[in-house]
């Protein structure tokens, strides 16, 4: 099977605690990594998962808390210090570029890499980003400020080989990269054999959404519908679900409900606050709406 992996290096919200480090986490995709959010300790928590710096070179930033970008600069200049080649690019709204530019001139001059900024509208559902593995997509939230979630989404795969037929028919191995892309065989005796006859359908393409921090929203619910995996923020309790509203946060309640409804397969709950010594009133109030859920730790290696 192939890699397709959350790492979470951090799912506590915005006032600091000695359990949970600020929002942070890396996808990993077969060996290439990707993170989702940078807030403090983010590299720290990188080193201690043993992830590879030098397979780092997308970062997609949610919004513009602190809790969710203060550990940018320390990482980049970390990146720097490993001597790391290439370019690394932060997917973000345009303001990141003015925030964090003017300290990378500051504190790091001469990189060893570039760092190019690329500006996403956080209220729209758009392609950021393509490659031959991965596309990702923004979801719109609703925040105190501009936010968007993403959705990691596999390319579609090619179809699988029927060994047994291609045996039969002794089809030279080079002719198989053109029947996987949808071409008949056709025999020396002249005989078409068609693709359907000669192959399987694919396996569908693995779905993962990042959804945090945003307040209860159905609006996201087409976007998102049918994933594989969903990390969505449970920041409070229904009992505190005025103060929920207050911050445009989400409560477990809601964030299962969001996952119930949009038929996701699993459920991952994270961004919690530092009002709750012991989480697991969060996943019990989650789990009663969706039983396949979990709860977001530091450490924390979960499959797609």
């Amino acid at each position: 099977m192939e890699r397709f992996e959350i790492n979470i290096l951090g799912c506590g919200s915005a006032l600091p605690t000695t359990k949970h480090f600020p929002s942070s986490q890396v996808v990993n995709l077969r060996d290439k990594l990707y993170m989702v959010d940078c807030g403090e300790g983010a590299q720290i928590q990188f080193r201690s998962m043993g992830l590879n710096f030098n397979r780092l070179n997308h970062i997609f930033l949610s919004h513009l808390h602190g809790d969710h970008c203060f550990g940018l600069p320390g990482l980049l200049s970390t990146l720097d210090l490993l001597e790391k080649t290439g370019e690394v690019v932060i997917h973000g709204q345009p303001d990141a570029e003015k925030i964090f530019r003017p300290l990378l001139n500051y504190f790091c001059k001469g990189m060893t890499y570039s760092i190019r900024f690329n500006s996403v509208n956080p209220s729209g559902n758009e392609l950021i980003f393509e490659d031959k593995s991965l596309k990702v997509y923004t979801i719109p939230l609703k925040h105190r400020v501009p936010t968007c979630g993403f959705l990691f989404e596999e390319q579609p795969k090619l179809p699988h080989i029927i060994r047994e037929i291609v045996d039969f028919y002794q089809i030279p191995v080079k002719q198989l990269n053109e029947i996987k892309k949808g071409a008949n065989f056709i025999t020396p005796e002249g005989e078409v054999v068609p693709n359907n006859r000669l192959t399987r359908p694919a396996t569908p393409p693995k779905k993962y959404a990042y959804c945090l921090d945003t307040a209860y929203s159905e609006k996201i619910i087409p976007i998102i519908e049918g994933v594989d995996l969903l990390y969505h923020e449970a920041t409070f309790c229904e009992k505190d679900i005025q103060r929920a509203k207050e911050t445009a946060h989400s409560s477990a309640k809601q964030a299962a409900t969001i996952a119930l409804k949009a038929k996701a397969k699993k459920l991952i709950i994270g961004h919690f606050s530092a009002r709750y010594a012991d989480t697991d009133v969060l996943l019990q109030e989650a789990c009663e709406i969706f039983p396949e859920t979990i709860l977001a730790k530091e450490n924390l290696v979960c499959q797609v």
